[in-house]
């Protein structure tokens, strides 16, 4: 039985990392066509990425939206839960329900609604501002829940013996809070930072004439499928996987 179970396992690895692994493969084909066997290798469709216009301008406004989401998720996300774990237990359940609501819904139905808010309510013009707006009301709710998690077992006498020592409340938040949640924290900016990068239907209806990397994968597959799109994805991969090196470090992460 368990070696039955071995083979499961890792024929469901396999199944699992296959399209990936493919998608490399295919980065460094010589041939155009995204088909075996592989007749050559060649780095031209990373020069051919890399070198075009649309590939660095998309890539500055992924990194700017990105980097705006992490932090300013990761700000209010923090401040949110700090004040839910001071609410009375129902009212805070009730209030991080409601906050939470814009992760539940359809990410199409959710690019929808705020084109139309935009547009319509409030006259914002689509661009970048827009998309970081956009995806806050998903990725803020995340931190929020994620720090709020721990908040949930989180030692208060710890905060009440640094002041009574003398720690004044910011010293205190700083020496003796940030550290204990700091974990959370770093998962929660890692999670709002991979979902904004990821991000296509929301991005799509309020990026305007824009472009951030899934929307230019979308454009590249409108007009036909070579390497260089395997490109694209392979950076946005890349990416992800460094950003969650980045926090396993920050954290100390053992195994």
């Amino acid at each position: 039985m368990r070696s039955m179970a071995h083979i499961g396992a890792a024929l469901t690895a396999i199944f699992m990392l296959s399209p990936l692994v493919i998608l490399v493969i295919f980065c460094f084909s010589e041939s155009p066509l995204l088909a075996f066997p592989i007749e050559g290798w060649s780095l031209r469709w990373f020069d051919k990425a890399f070198s075009d216009p649309q590939f660095t301008n998309a890539f500055r406004n992924s990194m700017i939206v990105t980097g705006a989401v992490g932090v300013t998720s990761t700000l209010t996300g923090t401040l949110a839960a700090l004040a839910l774990a001071k609410l009375p237990p129902r009212l805070a359940t009730a209030t991080a329900a409601a906050l939470s609501l814009p992760v539940m819904v359809p990410p199409l139905l959710l690019g929808v609604a705020l084109l139309t808010f935009y547009s319509t309510w409030i006259g914002l013009p689509l661009g970048l501002p827009a998309v970081i707006l956009s995806h806050l009301v998903f990725t803020q709710p995340l931190v929020m829940l994620m720090i709020s998690a721990r908040m949930a077992s989180f030692d208060h006498a710890a905060v009440e013996a640094a002041r009574d020592l003398g720690a004044s409340p910011i010293q205190s938040f700083f020496h003796v809070t940030l550290p204990m949640i700091g974990p959370s924290i770093t998962g929660g900016t890692l999670i709002a930072m991979a979902l904004s990068l990821d991000d296509f239907l929301v991005t799509f209806f309020t990026i305007g004439g824009g472009m951030t990397l899934p929307t230019l994968m979308w454009g590249m597959l409108r007009k036909g499928i070579d390497p260089s799109v395997n490109v694209v994805a392979v950076t946005i991969m890349g990416l992800s996987i460094a950003a969650t090196l980045i926090g396993f470090r920050l954290t100390r992460y053992r195994g």
